[in-house]
């Protein structure tokens, strides 16, 4: 399988207000092949969204290396071919929309490519279907909600046809439905378009929807597995200031109390089935 993203021993730090230096990555180790959907948790601080930036050359390497398909993120040669492969999406769609109909947001892309019209006009359509905002095309963005909005960010990204979406906690600010709309959305382009995604997220939930979980804190990667096994350990996820997803919590307090529950159990579908038979 093809590796998309190849981090080796990467480490980045910052100046805090005090001239201080902040290490933000301490040699972080992490390979993502094609196609995969890894979530990226951590709590505030731990590095997972400076991680992100590195993954389309928004930050750079102090030391180690970030390389996007053999790109190399540190060579200004490869900056254009590495954001082409590579779209980002952040937690605040209003900064990412530009025009005041969602048809023309969802163009700028492909526009500053130079496209030909007839192709910019495919693109758009193809983009808007993907995130199931066809019949908003001629909507102002201001107007849509949270969610809606976020969608159309990520067609907005999808429209430049990258072949990996690492999302920034895309959801931080939106509702409870708004949460569901995007991951949702997310989800249908990991199973129908086969593109990687890189989810960063601090809902557990929405870590559950991925195939590969790594969990970050202090700027290191302390587990990386499948959601079952990572979220299985729920006294080292908790140490670490996070929640575990509810099932998994009512599944070990249960095991606790003398009942036996197979492991791995982390949806509510999951402990719905082991508990009634």
């Amino acid at each position: 399988m093809t590796t998309m993203l190849q981090i080796k021993d990467l480490c980045h730090s910052y100046r805090n207000e005090m001239g201080d230096t902040m290490l933000a990555l301490d040699h972080v180790n992490l390979n993502i092949s094609q196609g995969e959907f890894v979530a990226v948790i951590g709590r505030n601080g731990s590095g997972k969204s400076t991680l992100a930036k590195h993954l389309n050359a928004l930050l750079t390497p102090d030391s180690g290396e970030c390389l996007v398909i053999g790109m190399d993120t540190r060579n200004s040669n490869f900056l254009w071919d590495i954001r082409q492969s590579v779209g980002m999406v952040f937690q605040n769609p209003d900064n990412q929309i530009v025009a005041s109909l969602v048809e023309e947001d969802v163009a700028f892309g492909p526009e500053n490519l130079g496209l030909h019209s007839k192709e910019i006009v495919q693109r758009v359509e193809a983009a808007l279907k993907m995130v199931g905002m066809s019949d908003y095309r001629q909507h102002a963005p201001h107007l849509l909600s949270g969610g809606q909005k976020q969608r159309v960010a990520i067609a907005g990204v999808l429209a430049m046809k990258p072949r990996c979406l690492v999302l920034d906690e895309p959801t931080a600010m939106l509702d409870p439905v708004g949460r569901m709309e995007v991951l949702e959305a997310v989800c249908k382009l990991h199973r129908e378009q086969g593109i990687t995604v890189v989810f960063i997220t601090h809902f557990m939930e929405e870590a559950v929807a991925a195939g590969r979980v790594v969990v970050m804190n202090e700027g290191k990667i302390i587990l990386d597995g499948a959601p079952a096994d990572v979220f299985s350990k729920v006294d080292l996820i908790r140490s670490l200031g996070l929640d575990v997803p509810i099932a998994a919590d009512i599944a070990e307090r249960l095991r606790q109390a003398g009942i036996e529950l197979p492991a791995g159990i982390i949806r509510n579908e999951e402990l719905a089935v082991a508990l009634c038979p």
